[in-house]
This record gives structure tokens, sequence and C-alpha cells, in this order.
């Protein structure tokens, strides 16, 4: 059974403008009033809450190295509250799976992804396929300037940033790098050759896109699920919906040219949904969907790709 969980947390991200805060947050209750929990709900899903992020601050020690100001000091922008608000996460996540249910969470901002690894070390040993618009591989030994957890959630979850994110139960990383793929940046992504070098498999979008009909798409999910495969205990699905094309959705926070259509998104979900067990969905951003059309086209691809979720596991 789906349990739909809101985990709508933006303390990954960087203030949009000095002085404002990112609108992720908002995305769970546009994507509820854009009708996704009544149509899952009517299908036999559960909603299963809320874990409310705490606040999100302004912080100098980040904020001034991004602008110039001044040098980083080793600490992600609310990186307490970021630690707190996992801790929660992973909590809920855990009695969640221990009930068989396969939780659909609706962020929120990549740094979700700190929760889920933590919670799904706990049980085993899992895989991860993160489908993402970016690699999401920036950490402090390819760049001085890490402050944002939210693109760098995939480097931390196999273990490579600050030993608070990248190890946060010292207990070592939270995916082993090569039971990890990654599937939707672009080709002139700033990390992709080393996160080639690191993962089991990496898939820009440009692989992945039209012109063979869905067979681009279907080649993409059998490597990943290949790759996943390796991990004993299963696996957990990461989609950034900034995977998209902006032509069609561009209410995110870094949309950039050369995604894919949501007919590729959805048959992409449709193979990887079966077997995972569960799925975080992230960055989503209303503050920028005045009319509500791009929550109207998440519901539709979400209601519809993963209408097997779980079922195979």
């Amino acid at each position: 059974m789906i349990a739909i969980l809101a985990a709508p947390t933006n303390l990954g991200l960087r203030p949009p403008q000095p002085g404002s805060v990112p609108g992720c947050a908002k995305a769970p209750e546009a994507l509820r009033e854009a009708g996704l929990h009544r149509r899952l709900l009517t299908q036999g899903a559960e909603d299963a809450g809320v874990v409310l992020p705490g606040r999100y601050v302004a912080d100098p020690a980040t904020d001034d190295g991004l602008s110039g100001g001044g040098p980083f000091t080793g600490r992600l922008r609310n990186q307490d509250a970021i630690l707190e608000h996992a801790t929660r996460f992973a909590a809920r996540l855990e009695h969640l799976l221990a009930a068989g249910r396969a939780p659909l969470v609706l962020g929120g901002d990549c740094s979700l992804l700190l929760g889920a690894g933590m919670a799904l070390a706990r049980r085993g040993s899992y895989g991860l396929i993160h489908v993402d618009g970016h690699t999401d591989f920036r950490h402090p030994g390819n760049n001085d300037a890490c402050a944002s957890l939210a693109g760098e959630d995939l480097a931390a979850a196999v273990g490579r940033h600050w030993p608070a994110v990248a190890d946060p139960e010292g207990t070592g990383a939270s995916f082993h790098a090569q039971h990890v793929a990654h599937l939707g940046c672009r080709d002139d992504d700033e990390h992709l050759s080393e996160a080639r070098d690191t993962l089991g498999v990496v898939i820009p979008a440009s692989r992945l896109r039209g012109g063979h009909g869905t067979s681009s798409v279907v080649a993409g999910a059998t490597a990943a699920l290949e790759v996943v495969g390796r991990a004993r205990s299963g696996y957990w699905l990461h989609v950034d919906v900034d995977v998209l094309d902006p032509e069609h959705l561009p209410a995110v926070d870094s949309p950039d040219p050369g995604g894919l259509t949501p007919q590729e998104l959805t048959e992409l979900l449709v193979r990887l949904a079966p077997g995972a067990v569960g799925i975080q969905v992230t960055v989503f951003d209303p503050d920028l969907d005045p009319d509500g059309r791009c929550a109207r086209l998440l519901a539709d691809v979400l209601v519809t790709g993963l209408r097997q979720l779980a079922s195979d596991c």
C-alpha cells in the first residue's frame, strides 16, 4: 500500500533572492490541491501525514561565502535543522517500511535523501536510483563553495562530503556507490565525469530522450535496475522533477534545457517503481506555478507512473 508522506523541507536550498526562502516547502499542499491525494486515496493509498522541518534561517557564514564575502566554515546552510529533520524523517520512514507500506514522500528539496539514507541503512543494504536533472555530486573535494545540501545530496549519500552528512550515524555511507544509478543529468553537468567514475551507472537525459519511442527510456531503466539489483535489500527511488525539460515544467529552482518529456518520465517511473521500496519526489516550487498547471501535470505523471509502486517487493 502506498503511504503518502509530506516532508516539506526547503532547508537544503539557497535563497532564491536575499531575504526570501525557497517555495518548494509548499509542494505537498499544491499537489493535494491538484488532486494527487484524492486520486491516490481512491486507488487504495493512505495519507501518512507530515514531517515538518525547522525554520529556514539566513546563515551569514554560508551566505557570505556564496557572495564572495568570506570563506566557508565547513558547515551547510541550515545544517543543524537539516540533521534534526533527517532524524525525525528517518524514524517515520522506518515505521512505514516496517508496517509494509510503500512511502511516497512529497518534498521538499533533495536534502531529504539524507534522512532516507539513514532509515534504509538501519534496515539493510539498499541501492538507489537517483533521477535528477543534475548529478548533485558537488562536495568539498571538488568545490570550495559547498553550502546547499540539495545540490550535494548524492555525493553525501555515497560518503563524499563532510562527516556530518556523509556519515551522520557513524556507520559509513548510506549507499554503496556501485549500487547507485543516476539518470537524467544534462551533458554539460559540472560533475558528470566524476559521477561516472564513481557510481554504478550514469545515464544523461540525452540518452533517455525520444527519437526512438520509449526504447531509450527502457534501456536506461534496464541499466539502472541491473545496478541496484546488486544490493541485497532492494532500492529507493529519488525523483527531482527538474529532470523534466523546463518547456514542460519550469517551476523548479534550477531549470535547464535538455530534459525529459512528461511522457518519458512517466514511462521511466512505470518501469522503476514496481521494484522500489519507496520514492521521494522533490524540488517542485509552487511559487513558480501561479496557475497550478505544473502541479496538475505532476499529479498526472505520479498517478500513472507510480500505480505499481513496490508491487514487486
